[in-house]
């Protein structure tokens, strides 16, 4: 984590509430970073550069990631990935807090904005669990829920990225297992769930839901034994789903490679997608995540439904009067209205008409 490779230097008395403060976002942090920017990649042209920054803020990524400052084009933050910690504990049976959730991206979104700060925009990565499995139903609506995760974040304001596996709609492999995991944080983490009084059962269903090496699993490439990846022993057994969920099958009859493909065409061909303004909507809604994007030129609504079932949301009368026309969603087109229904874990983007 690269805001905390500066560390205050003075011994001081604590009690034990905020060490984090000691060795997190310290002023010297953004001096080494602008020295190695000043004598190294901030010489070149065509680089980019991104942090890692745990338990930061949102002011200080801004100072990391405003291209005035000469630091990073962009950071990594990790707060809206532990919306299913239980009173910040990880390794606990939770659901994800959506509300949460939804605060967190719209504070990110709106202060980074703000400051000219940039987002590296992100659900997955080598340490946390499948997206697809933590906030949807992959197994009722794999097509639905992997397309409304993507476009979640790919219409945001900043940079999208993608992990291995997520655009073929990867999960969590699901082992039966403790000795399945290689990770050792997994072990620890059973061997004291077990301590504390848990089944074998109920210490696993956490295992299953956090450990790290839910991404960690071989890249499915096809149907054949160990999906393709390796002729030898893989150090991950693959998830057991890879007969249907695989890179052969998904590009020749899949939905979800050509759901991605198509995000990254908008988001090159329309200016507002890439660098318009962002305006969190319907903020207190219990199931839809909302925002707008704006530029002078263009106006866009996205709507992304978090939930299976139907649910039906009030749009303001100017936008649904206005002329407005489709411009993207994983159900295919639609016409917008005051009182609009949206499917399970649909998501959908409006053209509104300036």
């Amino acid at each position: 984590m690269l805001n905390l490779i500066g560390k205050d230097v003075a011994l001081v008395d604590s009690e034990g509430s905020n060490e984090k403060s000691l060795y997190t976002d310290r002023p010297i942090v953004h001096e080494y970073i602008r020295e190695l920017n000043q004598a190294s990649f901030g010489t070149l042209e065509d680089i980019i550069t991104v942090g890692e920054m745990s338990s930061t803020t949102v002011e200080n990524g801004i100072l990391y990631s405003n291209p005035d400052r000469n630091e990073l084009s962009m950071i990594f933050s990790f707060h809206h990935l532990k919306v299913d910690y239980k009173d910040g504990e990880k390794w606990t049976d939770q659901p994800f807090d959506f509300l949460e959730l939804k605060r967190i991206l719209n504070e990110w979104q709106a202060g980074m904005s703000d400051g000219n700060g940039w987002n590296a925009l992100f659900w997955n990565n080598h340490d946390q669990p499948r997206a697809n499995s933590r906030f949807g139903d992959p197994e009722r609506y794999p097509f639905e829920t992997a397309s409304m995760l993507a476009q979640t974040i790919h219409l945001l304001r900043g940079t999208p990225y993608i992990y291995q596996g997520e655009e073929i709609g990867m999960t969590n492999p699901d082992y039966d297992d403790i000795s399945s995991y290689r990770d050792i944080e997994s072990h620890n983490a059973y061997r004291e769930l077990k301590l504390a009084g848990l089944t074998h059962q109920e210490a696993m269903r956490i295992i299953k839901q956090k450990s790290r090496d839910n991404s960690r699993t071989p890249m499915q490439w096809d149907s054949s034994r160990h999906a393709g990846f390796t002729t030898g022993e893989p150090w991950l057994q693959v998830a057991a789903n890879y007969p249907e969920v695989n890179v052969e099958k998904e590009c020749a009859e899949g939905q979800i490679f050509r759901y991605y493909q198509e995000l990254i065409r908008i988001r090159k061909e329309h200016a507002v997608i890439a660098d318009g303004s962002y305006e969190g909507i319907l903020l207190d809604d219990s199931e839809v995540f909302a925002y707008i994007r704006e530029n002078e030129e263009e106006k866009v609504l996205v709507l992304n439904h978090f939930y299976a079932g139907e649910y039906t949301i009030s749009v303001p009368e100017e936008w649904a009067s206005k002329a407005s026309s489709f411009l993207v969603g994983n159900y295919g087109e639609r016409q917008l209205a005051s009182s609009f229904t949206l499917n399970p874990y649909e998501t959908i983007a409006f053209r509104i008409i300036k």
